[in-house]
C-alpha cells in the first residue's frame, strides 16, 4: 500500500537541545525510515519542503506543500480580554524561546501572557510573577478572546515548520511579532513585524513597531489569514493521496 506522510517540522533534527531525550532519540531513529518510505510527503510549508530535501536528500518531485489552516474559533469578532498585555502562545519548551521574550516584555514594562501546555527544559522560571501570567491550556474560544485582547502576538520561537499562532492572532485582528527566517517569516508573509529571534532588544523593538503600525498590520493579517481554510487543506491532501495511489 502507498504510504503518505505528512511532515510539519524536522526541529528535532536542527535544535535538538531543545527537546527532551526520548524526542531527541527517538526522532533520528525512526523519522528517517518513514520518510524515505513514503511515496509522497506534505509539507505544511515551504520551508518545511527545503529542509526535507537539505536534510534527507529527498526528491523534489515527491513533496507537495499544503499548508495548515484555522479552526473558525478565530475570527475578529466576539469578546476580548481586558488588559494591556503581549500575548504568547505555545507550549512551554526551550525552542518558543520565552526567556528572551520575557526579557523584552519587562525592558519595555508590559505584561506578558503566556497560552499553553507545560512542555520540558529549564522554563518553570516565564510561568509567573514580575510581570509574566501562565494561562495554562484555554479552548479556542477563551484563546480567541486572549487574541482579541492583546497588544500584540509575540511569536519569537527559534524554529517552526509552520507557526499556526501566527495566522490565529492575524484572523482575530491582532499584529504580530515573529521571527525572520524560516517558516515563521514565510507563514506572515509580509503582515507582521520580522526581529531576530536571538536579540531581546530587537524583540522589544518588534514590540514596539507593532504598537505603531498596528492599524496596517491588522489589515494585512485579516486579507492574509483569510485564505487558510481546512476545505483546501481537504481538496489539496485527497488530490495528494489520489496521486500516490495511482
Amino acid at each position: 500500500m502507498p504510504v503518505v506522510v505528512t511532515v510539519h517540522d524536522l526541529a528535532v533534527f536542527r535544535e535538538p537541545r531543545a527537546f527532551n531525550r526520548w524526542s531527541r532519540d527517538y526522532g533520528p531513529l525512526v523519522v528517517p525510515h518513514v520518510i524515505r518510505a513514503a511515496r509522497r510527503l506534505i509539507a505544511v510549508s515551504q520551508f518545511t519542503k527545503r529542509e526535507l530535501i537539505a536534510l534527507f536528500e529527498i526528491a523534489e518531485e515527491r513533496i507537495r506543500v499544503i499548508p495548515n489552516a484555522l479552526e473558525r474559533a478565530f475570527t475578529r469578532d466576539g469578546p476580548a480580554a481586558d488588559g494591556e498585555y503581549v500575548l504568547a502562545v505555545g507550549t512551554v519548551e526551550p525552542r518558543k524561546n520565552l526567556k528572551r521574550l520575557v526579557e523584552a516584555t519587562r525592558a519595555l514594562g508590559v505584561e506578558l501572557r503566556i497560552v499553553g501546555e507545560r512542555g520540558w527544559g529549564d522554563v518553570d522560571v516565564e510561568l509567573g510573577g514580575n510581570g509574566v501570567r501562565w494561562l495554562g491550556r484555554l479552548t479556542d474560544a477563551e484563546l480567541a478572546r486572549e487574541y482579541r485582547g492583546a497588544r500584540c502576538v509575540a511569536y519569537p520561537s527559534l524554529y517552526e515548520g509552520f507557526g499556526i499562532p501566527i495566522l490565529e492572532a492575524m484572523a482575530c485582528g491582532t499584529p504580530v511579532v515573529t521571527s525572520s527566517g524560516g517558516a515563521t517569516e514565510e507563514i506572515a508573509d509580509g503582515a507582521a513585524v520580522l526581529v531576530d529571534p536571538r536579540d531581546p532588544t530587537s524583540i522589544a523593538d518588534g514590540i514596539e513597531r507593532a504598537h505603531e503600525l498596528r492599524d496596517q498590520l491588522v489589515q494585512r493579517g485579516l486579507d492574509h489569514a483569510r485564505s487558510f481554510t481546512w476545505e483546501r487543506v481537504a481538496d489539496d491532501t485527497v488530490a495528494v493521496y489520489r496521486e500516490a495511489g495511482g
